[in-house]
């Protein structure tokens, strides 16, 4: 963002066997990665969710669940929704979850998908995107609070912001800014081993 300084992630030792492997260069032009697509649940409060702080950056799409992607058919596909986003628009994205192929430097030109609301409306809303691929983040911690009573939280579940961080550096995008407003920065990055140099 302007006017920030740039930071650089760097991984301690303990966590350099997950590193993710470096592309070979190939030729002709870098081309910028697709925006990401954060799908939120309505029915959350606001004042809760970590991810809401990071609107009106270029590289993010918000959109409200239900959101007008789902369900569509082949006549009106091409229809853009109030964001001016296409259902087409979520091919070659892959979609953050518990479970799936670990998220690596091969989905480096995929677009991101983030589904973000609570554990215990989660299956609703992944059944709407199951059809996109999904990545997983393994290994890492969060330093959200647990407040599920009813034991819905995923062991290796995440806060969507820590979530977004994490992807971003394993995919190698600029991860300035995308903590500054949350507010266990600093016990995540403790948690996980992640230094932040100026």
């Amino acid at each position: 963002m302007v006017g920030e300084k740039n930071r650089a992630i760097k991984v301690a030792p303990s966590l350099a066997k997950r590193e993710p492997k470096r592309l070979a260069p190939v030729g002709g032009p870098v081309l910028a990665p697709p925006r990401t697509v954060i799908v939120r649940d309505s029915r959350e409060n606001p004042k809760k969710c970590t991810i809401v702080p990071l609107r009106g950056r270029p590289d993010l799409v918000f959109l409200s669940y239900p959101a007008k992607l789902q369900n569509v058919s082949n006549e009106t596909e091409s229809r853009t929704s109030d964001f001016g986003f296409r259902i087409s628009d979520l091919k070659g994205y892959v979609r953050l979850a518990p479970e799936g192929p670990e998220l690596s430097l091969g989905d480096a030109r995929s677009g991101l998908l983030l589904l973000d609301g609570s554990w215990r409306r989660a299956d609703v809303m992944i059944r709407t995107y199951q059809h996109i691929p999904p990545r997983s983040l393994t290994g890492y911690r969060t330093a959200y609070p647990r407040v599920s009573k009813k034991g819905t939280d995923p062991a290796n579940g995440l806060a969507t912001v820590e979530a977004l961080f994490l992807a971003y550096h394993i995919l190698r995008r600029p991860t300035a800014g995308l903590l500054d407003h949350y507010r266990w920065k600093d016990e995540f990055l403790l948690l996980n081993n992640l230094l932040v140099s100026e």
